[in-house]
């Protein structure tokens, strides 16, 4: 009993606090190696699908008689100023800038129309397509998190516009082996 009032009195606070945290740390590794506790990278993709999602370009100045960007054809795509890959494009809206008149007709109040003092001036909305990594925090491409607002830039052979994602949607889930849609029809041999 002497011996061990001995042992306890050459031990210091310190001894105590890095002895308990070393058998802390081998307890946490222990449960996070059977799995009882999730790691960030374990588990958090849950299927890769396609994507579909649109950029908004608000205020795109082109003075020729076609808009640049075209349907059917790819586009180079940078996410918040990183060159990320060629996408195809589904869609392309352009509108020429409107602005908003008062009437003095009585059934309506204002009109929109377009504006004549800025010919050259569109609001163009391009739908892009891409495979994405679905997380519990939304869909990843390229690294990046594919949310509304995110700063994206297409560039082609003759225009390079910024924009800014305006929607997305999940069309599809992907098999992960093997890359191929889970949702058609097509019978295996």
């Amino acid at each position: 009993m002497d011996k061990l009032k001995e042992i306890l009195k050459q031990i210091k606070i310190v001894d105590f606090i890095i002895v308990a945290c070393v058998i802390i740390a081998l307890c946490v590794g222990f449960v996070t190696y059977k799995g009882y506790r999730q790691t960030a990278s374990k588990q958090q993709i849950e299927a890769p699908s396609n994507i579909v999602f649109k950029v908004y370009m608000r205020g795109v100045t082109f003075s020729g008689s076609d808009i640049p960007i075209k349907k059917g054809d790819k586009t180079f795509i940078s996410i918040r100023n990183v060159p990320y890959s060629d996408l195809e494009i589904l869609d392309v809206k352009a509108d020429r800038r409107k602005i908003v008149l008062p009437t003095v007709n009585s059934k309506k109040l204002v009109i929109v129309v377009e504006d004549e003092g800025q010919p050259d001036l569109y609001d163009v909305v391009v739908t892009l397509t891409d495979k994405a990594k679905i997380t519990k925090d939304g869909a990843v491409v390229g690294g990046n998190k594919i949310k509304l607002g995110l700063p994206i830039t297409l560039e082609g052979a003759n225009y390079k516009f910024t924009g800014s994602v305006s929607d997305i949607n999940i069309v599809d889930a992907v098999d992960k082996n093997l890359g191929t849609d889970i949702n058609t029809t097509d019978d295996v041999q």
